[in-house]
């Protein structure tokens, strides 16, 4: 049987696919937003308590650039085979490129149930590959709108500040800094709290990605069919890349899961607010049909327990 989590998704999209009235309020779903990546962000930081070294640099650094060559590999594909515009095609190259915090934590939460070790700086891949493929994605856009007539210019600072200051990446630092000083002891009333409903958390918020994930295919937008298929070819081709870096880097098998998971996976939180600051003629509503409605709820059914199998091959 699957993981009890991914039962709260499926309950959830097949709540909202017959319409029920079942609802999470907004205020709900940002405290268990927040909740999470502030607890993931600690799980990681007491990870890497006493465990961090110089050692770590070359494979931080290999996680980066494969954070930003992800967008620059899927841009020409959507706007020559997908056929979508300028925007839409930097705006979805940004959101596969960048990677989804609740993929994550699922992906992390399946380790756990298969008692798969993982390495102490996995949480870091997850700060990491985030940042350079939102600002790869802004980048190719500005770099191709700049001969289009009326185009928004935005300075590199305004980039880097809307990356680096949204939410998402705040609480996940802050998380892995603080967890990182005062360890699994020193912090263990506050740490232990967090870490003990680490799964009933993530199944509420996982209950209200299923619904919002049943909007976005209601009805089945079949004009976008071609969008759709990538959607869910992406993240299988994506996910072996990174179990292949994974593998040259000498991961541990869960931390390879975890990796193939991640670059598998696109952002519906980050990426979302930077494209709308930054690229406001993107149609975002595409970027959450893909990434939250087909290749989230396929990386959390088939796709990690997927990767798995092909580690295990």
């Amino acid at each position: 049987m699957p993981d009890i989590v991914v039962m709260f998704f499926l309950l959830g999209l097949f709540a909202g696919i017959v319409r029920s009235d079942l609802s999470i309020p907004k205020a709900t779903y940002d405290t268990l937003s927040l909740l999470l990546m502030l607890t993931i962000g600690l799980k990681g930081g007491m990870a890497l308590h006493g465990n961090l070294s110089w050692g770590l640099l070359p494979e931080l650094i290999t996680v980066v650039i494969l954070g930003a060559l992800i967008p620059l590999t899927l841009f020409p594909l959507l706007r020559k085979v997908i056929g979508l515009n300028l925007a839409n095609s930097a705006s979805i190259a940004a959101h596969y490129g960048s990677v989804s915090a609740g993929t994550f934590a699922v992906a992390l939460a399946y380790t756990q149930t298969n008692n798969l070790v993982i390495n102490p700086e996995i949480t870091l891949y997850l700060v990491l590959m985030e940042l350079p493929a939102i600002i790869v994605g802004l980048l190719l856009y500005r770099r191709y709108s700049a001969a289009l007539p009326n185009a928004k210019t935005v300075s590199m600072g305004e980039l880097w500040h809307e990356a680096l200051t949204n939410k998402g990446v705040i609480l996940l630092v802050g998380g892995v800094i603080i967890g990182f000083m005062y360890g699994p002891l020193q912090g263990a009333q506050v740490t232990d709290l967090l870490m003990g409903g680490f799964k009933a958390v993530l199944a509420l918020f996982l209950l209200e990605m299923g619904l919002t994930a049943a909007q976005t295919l209601r009805p089945l937008p079949l004009k976008h069919w071609k969008l759709m298929v990538f959607a869910l070819v992406a993240p299988l081709c994506l996910g072996v890349i990174g179990i292949g870096v994974g593998t040259a880097l000498g991961l541990e098998q869960g931390s390879i899961v975890i990796l193939a998971s991640l670059t598998a996976s696109a952002s519906y939180i980050a990426a979302p607010a930077a494209i709308k600051a930054s690229i406001p003629e993107a149609d975002i509503g595409l970027a959450m049909l893909s990434s939250l409605g087909l290749t989230f709820p396929f990386n959390v059914i088939i796709g990690i327990g997927l990767y798995h199998q092909i580690v295990q091959w």
